[in-house]
Parts: structure tokens; sequence; C-alpha cells
């Protein structure tokens, strides 16, 4: 058997010992960085879900703000008002129920534009 191939040495201790002091502050960087980067990632989400929340709130202010300006006026509130139920001082209430069925029961004699 003629063949060049020489047996493979043995990396000396002092080489091996390196190696392993390497790998071991490696792995403490590591374990020093696990806690910051964690709470950096979790926080981010955080700050992420914040805003969007944020946004739809500001998105929900402008929709109020318009509602606001448009229901200021004395016709509007008016309106809401006796939708709740309230009247005017001297005014008198009547709730006058069955408008539906009345209505249903005498569709065939009402024309048609009411």
């Amino acid at each position: 058997m003629a063949t060049s191939e020489r047996p493979r040495r043995r990396p000396s201790r002092s080489t091996i010992v390196r190696r392993w002091a390497a790998v071991a502050a490696l792995a403490i960087v590591a374990f020093l960085y696990y806690r910051p980067a964690h709470s950096y990632f979790s926080t981010r989400s955080a700050l992420e879900q914040r805003s969007a929340e944020v946004a739809h709130l500001r998105v929900e202010r402008s929709a109020l703000t318009r509602r606001m300006e448009r229901s200021s006026s004395k016709q509007t509130l008016e309106r809401e008002a006796r939708r709740l139920g309230l009247v005017r001082p001297g005014e008198r209430l009547y709730i006058v129920k069955g408008i539906n069925a009345w209505l249903k029961d005498h569709a065939s004699t009402m024309r048609s534009d009411g």
C-alpha cells in the first residue's frame, strides 16, 4: 500500500482548551444577552399593539368629533331629545301603541302614497 496519506495528528492540549474556552465564552455571552433580547422583542410587540390601538382610537375620535359638530344644531338636539322621550315645558306626551299592527290591518284601504 503506497498511499501518501499521513495519519491525522491530534491537536495539542492547549488548542483544545482554547476551543472549549471560546465555546464557554460564547455560551456565557448568549446567556447574558437572552433577557435583554427577550425584553426588547416583547416590548416591540407591545408597542406595535398599542400603536394600532392608538390609530383606531384616533379614527374613532375624529368620527365622534364630526358627529358632535353635526349634532350641535338646534333641530338635531331637539330630535334627539324627542327620541329620548323628552318634551318641552307645557307639552303633553302621548304614547301611541300598535301602529304597525294598525297599518298592517289597513294596508289594503290605504292609498299607495300613504
